[in-house]
């Protein structure tokens, strides 16, 4: 049985190797190829979540996927690595300042969270806009991203994501024009915000590994709920 498992895996290694070979002649584009770093320009593919979840095993290559985002304009941070607060240890976080949209307060974000937001942000975000309104986002508003507590503050409860800041609670959006949308008030109207609304919800579904709106439970009417944990949670 050894001899045979040994076979079967000297097959899969040479296998995945000719195929490796194979995608290299047929110069597959980078936003196809799981192996091809990630950069914030990519089109969205089948791919692309996946690859947006590999960053957690991948501290530095995210570090480097931020900081290619800062130097094209795409995002302004600092880096504040490791770091403990109360009886919350955050690793690899960065203070995110500002995107291609301005945000009510500046918050804390795994670098994950960060890439992972920039992309939803200009490939899901102002696309939803652009389709509903003809318009870009300018400001998100949000109620933060790092809290040290449990799930749903119980006490017998596991960490919640935003104990880690690997999730980011948005309550609205403003546009250039000056409209105001908020998830609160215009989730269930049949108009072109709850549009909006709804089509951004269903684009952060493709990139975040779970995005908890209005329909999920009551605690999550105001707010988009966009976090790293699970893969196309969408609810």
């Amino acid at each position: 049985m050894r001899i045979v498992f040994l076979f079967f895996l000297c097959v899969l290694i040479v296998g995945g190797v000719g195929l490796w070979q194979q995608w290299s002649w047929l110069n597959v584009p980078r936003q196809y190829n799981p192996f091809a770093p990630l950069d914030i320009t990519d089109e969205p593919t089948f791919v692309t979540q996946w690859k947006l979840k590999q960053l957690g095993d991948q501290p530095e290559r995210c570090m480097d996927v931020l900081a290619r985002a800062r130097d094209e304009g795409a995002i302004d941070y600092s880096v504040v690595g490791d770091t403990t607060i109360g009886k919350c240890s955050l690793t690899d976080v960065v203070r995110v300042r500002k995107t291609g949209v301005q945000f009510n307060n500046s918050f804390l974000a795994t670098c994950p969270l960060a890439v992972t937001w920039t992309m939803f942000e200009r490939h899901g975000l102002q696309h939803a806009a652009q389709s509903v309104f003809g318009d870009n986002v300018t400001r998100v508003e949000h109620v933060g991203s790092f809290a040290c507590r449990n799930i749903y503050h119980r006490k017998n409860a596991r960490l919640s994501e935003h104990a880690t800041a690997e999730a980011f609670d948005v309550t609205g959006f403003r546009l250039a024009d000056g409209t105001r949308i908020r998830v609160l008030n215009d989730w269930d109207d049949e108009d072109k915000k709850s549009m909006f609304l709804h089509r951004a919800f269903e684009q952060a579904c493709g990139f975040f590994g779970n995005a908890l709106g209005p329909e999920y439970n009551a605690a999550h009417a105001n707010h988009f709920h966009l976090g790293m944990r699970g893969f196309m949670i969408c609810r």
